[in-house]
């Protein structure tokens, strides 16, 4: 794995410590606005509630779509399930790979190198190019993967119609995302939190116009989700590109220069540190997403209380995602900085806030169970079903805000493949592969296991307690290292 130092000067005019740049790409001095000595603790904070109202914004999205497709019927519920698990593991994999660039570009303005962002940001359109590429490839093409899977024929073809649909929406998702990562990298995530608000005025009526018809427009089912996901992802690029032609934050990084040929130095970089945190975080939300497609096996009434189980974890998954957002950004600041004590410092701050407040965020849906699952369907076997399920994402949440803290961060300190295996140890083999051998394997640990979805969700819960041990003790020891040599 390259080190930060090899990644930046792999483009031209890239500035870190000890790496030579052109002088007029040193240009933090005449843009203070950029340079940021605040406090840690304030910043982290105002950082991750901007993220946190943006992410919750889009996680309505998604709480929008599950509502309007139980209100549909059970069935579109199923569908959704289904189709959201392959869209989301796919355009999330994705993601992963754009989202890992925050931490160059947040180093490369804690050295000052301005222009060398905008230079980077320029070539990492060509990384989105090839991205957007590939997930419509598997977008438009899921039969063998539904066939893999045995999702019942009743399902297939409108998930197949739903995902198509999504495949000529993903290209936007992802220049959007290219945005959101420049923004957060500059400190500024709050023309993304807009954006991602003001969007949610569009997505609600939308969805529950397309899906369930009205004023002439005949009913569209679970499908109907989908367009009202493509017309939202477009408005927004729109307004982003609108916002980089207008807004005075971004004019030092000179991102409207004439777009340069593939530099593959960087490229090469970029996926160096990119493709294994991509596949990280593919792994990570697949070990549930692929939940979905064994689950629905069991029938509508499990497929359906595992979508509001699922879209649960997400919710409050946002909120140590806005953490480690915050927490990354400004570890990767003071690391460009060449403050490697102060980012550990930044390091232990950031993970004593996700860990206290995911354990009150589990405390309250474990207590709440019953009445959340009741505001997501009104079908008692749907209710009671999820009821139980809440129980186990109270305790998968747990491991969860400390995990994401740590992977985050440890993108900061250029360590991505060990995640990575540890991962695919024990995310797809102990949790998603434990909870397959309990629910079909013929155990007796669990009465009825093969009709529940529980032996999924109690092996994830478990895997990723383990997991969030094992990133722990690698964070601290990254962060003691790097600091090490400037401790007297």
């Amino acid at each position: 794995m390259q080190t930060a130092g090899a990644l930046l000067s792999a483009a031209p005019a890239a500035t870190v410590k000890g790496v030579q740049a052109c002088p007029h790409h040193r240009m933090t001095a005449s843009h203070p606005h950029l340079t940021d000595t605040s406090p840690d603790l304030p910043s982290i904070a105002r950082h991750a509630a901007t993220v946190l109202a943006g992410q919750l914004a889009v996680m309505a999205f998604g709480v929008t779509d599950t509502l309007v497709a139980g209100r549909d019927g059970e069935a579109s519920l199923a569908a959704l399930s289904v189709g959201s698990a392959i869209f989301i593991s796919i355009y999330v994999g994705l993601m992963g790979v754009l989202q890992a660039l925050m931490p160059v570009w947040a180093q490369q303005r804690g050295a000052g190198s301005l222009q060398g962002m905008g230079f980077s940001v320029r070539q990492s359109l060509y990384l989105c190019a090839g991205a957007s590429a590939l997930g419509m490839a598997v977008l438009l093409c899921p039969a063998p993967l539904l066939r893999w899977t045995e999702i019942p024929s009743t399902l297939r073809a409108e998930v197949e119609q739903y995902l198509a649909v999504l495949a000529f929406a993903l290209p936007a998702a992802l220049l959007f995302r290219v945005y959101s990562t420049l923004n957060q990298a500059l400190g500024k995530p709050q023309l993304v939190t807009w954006l991602q608000v003001a969007s949610l005025f569009i997505k609600v009526p939308l969805s529950i116009w397309f899906t369930l018809g009205g004023a002439g427009l005949p009913p569209q089912g679970v499908v109907g989700c989908a367009w009202a996901t493509l017309v939202v992802n477009y408005t927004m690029l729109a307004l982003a590109m609108w916002l980089l032609r207008t807004q005075s934050i971004y004019r030092p990084l000179l991102l409207w220069r004439t777009l340069e040929r593939p530099h593959l130095p960087t490229l090469s970089g970029f996926l160096q540190l990119g493709v294994p945190a991509g596949l990280a975080i593919m792994v990570e939300v697949t070990s549930f997403t692929l939940m979905a497609l064994f689950i629905a096996r069991q029938g509508t009434t499990a497929a359906a209380a595992h979508q509001i189980a699922a879209n649960m974890a997400a919710l409050l998954y946002m909120v140590p995602l806005s953490l480690a957002i915050a927490t990354s950004t400004r570890v990767s600041y003071w690391l460009g900085a060449g403050n490697a004590a102060r980012a550990q410092r930044v390091v232990h701050m950031g993970f004593s806030l996700s860990a206290l407040i995911g354990c009150a965020l589990a405390a309250i849906l474990f207590i709440a169970n019953n009445n959340v699952a009741s505001i997501y369907s009104d079908s008692p076997a749907v209710v009671g079903a999820a009821s139980g399920l809440l129980l186990w994402v109270a305790a998968y949440h747990l491991a969860d805000a400390s995990q994401t803290l740590c992977v985050f961060v440890l993108r900061c300190y250029h360590i991505t493949v060990a995640p990575l295996v540890v991962y695919c140890l024990l995310l797809w083999g102990l949790g998603l592969g434990g909870g397959y051998v309990v629910a079909y394997g013929g155990t007796a640990v669990w009465a009825d296991a093969v009709a529940s979805p529980t032996p999924f969700w109690a092996c994830s819960a478990l895997a990723l307690l383990v997991t969030a041990a094992a990133f722990g003790l690698m964070l601290k020891q990254a962060a003691a290292r790097a600091a090490r040599p400037l401790l007297p």
